[in-house]
C-alpha cells in the first residue's frame, strides 16, 4: 500500500494536482504531473488528507474559504521552512515584499534566499507564495506563471493596489 495519495482538482486556473504523505500535504501544483497514486491503494490517512485539501481548495475557489487548516508536509531545508511559515502568516488580500519576509524571519539581508525559497515552494496557494511581490509593487516570478499570480491576487482582493499590475520584469 503506497504511503501517499494524489488527486486532481479542476480550478479556474486549470487542473491542480494535490499530493499527500501520511503526515500532510506535500504538493499542490498546477497541471497534471502524472504521479497520481491509485487512491484505492493509497494509505487511508494520506487519502483523507488529499480529500480534505481538495475540499478546502474547492472552497477557496468558490470564495467561501480564505485560510487553510490542513496539515502540511513540504520537503525543504530549515531556511525554506522558515520562509514558508512566514508566507502562511500573510492574510488573503495582502501582499509582502521579499524584503518584508526576510525581515520577518530575522534574516534581513537574505532577500535573494527568500526569493529562492519562495520559488521552491511545493505547495502552491496553501502556502501563499503568490502574495510575495517586489518592493516596488511589481510582480516577479511565480512557478504557476505571472498570469496565475495576478489572478490569485485579484481574486483575493489585492487588485486595488494598482502597482501590482504595473509592467512586470
Amino acid at each position: 500500500m503506497p504511503a501517499s495519495a494524489s488527486t486532481t482538482l479542476p480550478s479556474p486556473l486549470g487542473l491542480i494536482t494535490i499530493r499527500s504523505s501520511v503526515r500532510g500535504i506535500t504538493h499542490v501544483a498546477f497541471g497534471d504531473d502524472g504521479t497520481r497514486a491509485a487512491m484505492a491503494e493509497a494509505d487511508p490517512n494520506a487519502a483523507d488528507l488529499v480529500h480534505a485539501a481538495r475540499d478546502q481548495l474547492a472552497e477557496y475557489f468558490s470564495g467561501t474559504r480564505r485560510a487553510f487548516d490542513i496539515p502540511l508536509d513540504p520537503a525543504g531545508t530549515a531556511f525554506q521552512r522558515r520562509v514558508w511559515d512566514a508566507l502562511q502568516a500573510i492574510p488573503a488580500g495582502e501582499t509582502r515584499s521579499y524584503a518584508d519576509v526576510a525581515r520577518e524571519i530575522g534574516s534581513p539581508s537574505a532577500v535573494r534566499a527568500v526569493g529562492a525559497a519562495n520559488g521552491a515552494n511545493p505547495i502552491a496557494i496553501v502556502i501563499p507564495c503568490h502574495r510575495v511581490i517586489a518592493s516596488d509593487g511589481s510582480l516577479h516570478g511565480y512557478g504557476g506563471g505571472l498570469e496565475r499570480k495576478r489572478w490569485l491576487l485579484g481574486f483575493e482582493g489585492a487588485a486595488h493596489r494598482t502597482s501590482l499590475f504595473a509592467a512586470e520584469v
